[in-house]
């Protein structure tokens, strides 16, 4: 299938399957929507302030159980088999039990203090979340499993069921006379039953296909997202309750209501999006229109509900919440939804691109966003004269969040796609045979031993270097040890599942290739580091190089027409097979034997580190978010000393 029909095909399925999610998000919203009219018309202002700052808490809590949902979603769908599948997801569950189970025994513990800060009338509202808490963590999960699987429908009638439970025990338990905890009991119920009626089924068991790394991995990004998220939606509700009068904050908590109905909406395209993009090749990604049919989507549905909020009239709000919910002054009640609802869209576009790139890899935007919900609260903690102020200071923000976010992601997705748009004539590059870690390093080292950086070691270690012993435990160690003398921040920047191999390249595969990304390869092919750039580089613009360069390539050319010539390997860098590829090591011997005539690749040795990870490091994959990670990560090692390491080693044999 062709590039453009793969790409047709996955927008499809994303509209497909966000229609179904958004039917199931519409029910939902209208089963929610009854809900918060019931208990706004039978509490009023103060009782249902109290009602939704306690299921706020729930919502917090959501970090943890989303951070489960969408990491089961990911791994599931990355798995091919069905028992595969269900041993990422068993791996997870259990986890997610105990974290549920520590979350309730918490909130349990810290019921009055809880109670206290929110201005609550009774610390048992908070012991009866706490059961809802225990199941809602696993509850995300369950959910994920579904959606990893494209289960889109049953998902969606998880939520709606969840939705009716809520809604009928709520109206029941209020008629009974239990009032606030009634409501509270009702929500607690709603959870524990959505997540019995969602149990998956699953195939045989198998050992679990994921690794502890990639685990900790995508659930640490996931709670920092999720974490970020929850901060951003609810920490408004929780601080106007806080700062504000019962009455104030409950007419706050019903405008904040939109934004929830908004925010569901967008979560339907979210939810969809992930899972189809998780299990897609880069090819199918590439192209922008199939992000761009998430965000037109989100953005389509946000904005029709806005302005129907601002033209819908006061009296209707008041018919619907009751005369108590009326707001005076020059922003009346319809427009407050309608600022609050377009917050709450700029919001959504934002996640739509940190989920579409956290589907596929490790996202750094994730911290991006955390950063601002913390701004958030330091907004509103210093601007809360109004209930206007507490909305405008979220607006300025989001649109900050949207554009900090947004314009990375642009530059990186047009500079790839503009740098590969012929990946699919590729064809897969030839492995001859898988190499060890240990064995890379060796060759590594072979080239790189001339270095000043090596010269007290040169005379001592040269036999390690030059006839290495890979069986040797202790020689690989000193070696290891050579390397990061000149390359710990380069070694230690490659991702930890990378997988070698020696390969087989001839000229056609010369236009897979990219240099490394730094010094005179700048001046040659400043815009996409291409190979065949730097070689047409050189002839056009030989004159503005420095002439130790130019003598370096001629030398090597003279020993590659040589009969017996060992230059070192070259050491290549890429995503899989028949993705491009980023000379890590060798780049002037690569361009040394493509200027010799004849070409002379065949007196190059290559070797391949191949990692689906490969995109979040930067020696790939140059870009403001790898280079901040890059930056982080030399920081981390600023700690190690390698001459002290290689000289415990050397004592260590006497």
């Amino acid at each position: 299938m062709s590039r453009s029909a793969k790409t047709t095909t996955l927008r499809a399925r994303i509209l497909s399957g966000s229609i179904v999610l958004l039917t199931g998000s519409g029910l939902t919203t209208a089963i929610n929507l009854a809900y918060n009219i019931i208990v706004a018309q039978f509490l009023g202002p103060q009782g249902f302030g109290h009602a939704t700052v306690v299921y706020t808490l729930l919502t917090l809590l959501s970090a943890l159980t989303l951070s489960f949902q969408i990491v089961s979603t990911k791994a599931v769908a990355q798995q091919a088999s069905p028992e595969s599948k269900s041993a990422a997801y068993r791996g997870f569950h259990r986890s997610a039990v105990a974290c549920g189970l520590t979350v309730a025994c918490l909130l349990f513990i810290f019921r009055a203090n809880i109670a206290g800060y929110l201005n609550l009338p009774d610390s048992t509202l908070v012991a009866i979340l706490a059961i809802g808490a225990a199941f809602y963590v696993p509850l995300g999960c369950r959910r994920g499993y579904v959606q990893g699987a494209c289960g889109f429908r049953r998902l969606a009638a998880n939520l709606v069921l969840e939705g009716a439970v809520r809604l009928g025990g709520t109206l029941l338990l209020i008629l009974l006379g239990f009032g606030v905890r009634g409501v509270i009991a009702a929500n607690a119920a709603a959870l524990v039953i959505a997540y019995f009626a969602i149990s998956p089924r699953l195939a045989a068991r198998i050992p679990n296909p994921l690794n502890k790394s990639y685990a900790l991995r995508e659930t640490s990004q996931a709670l920092v997202f999720f974490s970020g998220q929850v901060l951003i939606n609810n920490c408004d509700i929780v601080l106007v309750k806080h700062f504000f009068n019962a009455r104030t904050a409950g007419v706050y908590a019903a405008i904040a209501m939109v934004g929830r109905v908004i925010f569901s909406f967008s979560s339907a395209v979210v939810n969809t999006t992930f899972p189809l993009v998780a299990g897609t090749n880069e090819n199918e990604r590439r192209d922008l229109t199939v992000i761009a049919t998430s965000l037109l989507l989100v953005f389509g549905t946000g904005t029709l509900l806005a302005i129907t909020l601002w033209i819908a009239p006061a009296s209707l709000w008041m018919r619907l919440f009751g005369s108590d919910f009326h707001i005076t002054g020059n922003f009346g009640l319809p427009s407050l939804l309608a600022l609050y609802a377009f917050t709450t869209v700029v919001y959504s576009l934002s996640v739509v691109i940190i989920t579409y790139e956290m589907s596929y890899k490790i996202a750094n935007t994730s911290w991006i966003q955390l950063t601002y919900s913390v701004a958030v609260i330091a907004g509103i903690c210093r601007f809360h004269s109004s209930l206007p102020q507490v909305i405008f200071v979220q607006l300025v923000l989001m649109i900050a969040l949207l554009i900090s976010v947004a314009i990375p992601f642009l530059l990186d997705s047009l500079t790839r796609s503009g740098a590969t748009t012929d990946v699919e004539r590729y064809s897969p590059v030839r492995l001859i045979g898988r190499m060890s870690e240990d064995a890379v390093i060796a060759e590594f080292l072979k080239s790189d031993f001339s270095y000043p950086v090596f010269r007290e070691y040169q005379d001592s270690m040269r036999n390690l270097v030059k006839n290495p012993n890979l069986g040797d435990v202790s020689e690989n160690a000193k070696r290891r040890a050579l390397l990061h003398l000149r390359h710990l921040a380069l070694w230690k920047e490659l991702p930890s599942d990378t997988e070698w191999y020696e390969a087989e390249l001839d000229e056609r595969d010369i236009r897979r290739i990219k240099a490394f990304p730094r010094a005179q390869w700048r001046k040659l092919a400043p815009s996409s580091f291409s190979m065949m750039e730097v070689i047409k580089g050189l002839d056009s613009r030989r004159h503005t190089l420095d002439g130790r360069f130019l003598s370096k390539l001629a030398s090597i050319g003279d020993k590659l027409n040589e009969t017996e010539t060992d230059l070192g390997a070259v050491i290549l860098i890429g995503v899989n097979r028949t993705e491009p590829l980023t000379a890590l090591d060798g780049n002037h011997r690569l361009v040394a034997a493509m200027l010799t005539t004849p070409p002379r690749l065949e007196k190059l040795r290559f070797i391949c580190g191949l990692s689906p990870q490969m995109m979040d490091c930067c020696w790939y994959n140059t870009n403001l978010v790898t280079l901040f990670s890059y930056g982080r990560n030399v920081l981390k090692n600023t700690l190690r000393n390698p001459e002290a390491e290689l000289a415990r080693l050397l004592r260590s044999v006497g």
